[in-house]
């Protein structure tokens, strides 16, 4: 857990880094759910994102599951290093695991904070 990042009821964190662009990944609590991360299928540079649709799809040695996104706006880039090795989510989820860079003009009101996703997960 990650005191500065934003969370989805989905289990992806938001980073901001700037005015208006976002790290976006997967919480260590659903790589921890899904198991070995083994396929990562993630939007086109360009692509637009709605927060709660469908963004790609993550696949683990026990199931694949779909990835949501947790805020509205463009793909400027997605993480070339988790698509060639998806284990990356696994280990190093709020690192070099990331998934893709989004520019955005306003966040969701439902994301969490930290404490907030904390309670979320223990229910």
């Amino acid at each position: 857990m990650t005191a500065e990042l934003l969370y989805s009821k989905d289990h992806e964190w938001v980073r901001v880094e700037s005015d208006g662009v976002a790290l976006i990944g997967v919480t260590d609590y659903a790589a921890e759910q899904l198991g070995d991360v083994v396929y990562v299928d993630l939007p086109e540079t360009g692509a637009e994102l709605s927060a709660g649709s469908e963004m790609g799809e993550i696949e683990s040695t026990k199931s694949v599951s779909d990835l949501f996104s947790p805020i509205d706006g463009t793909v400027t880039e997605i993480n070339q290093a988790v698509v060639d090795s998806p284990e990356l989510v696994n280990s190093a989820p709020f690192e070099d695991g990331w998934l893709l860079r989004a520019s955005f003009e306003s966040l969701p009101e439902d994301l969490l904070d930290a404490a907030g996703y904390q309670a979320f997960t223990a229910s």
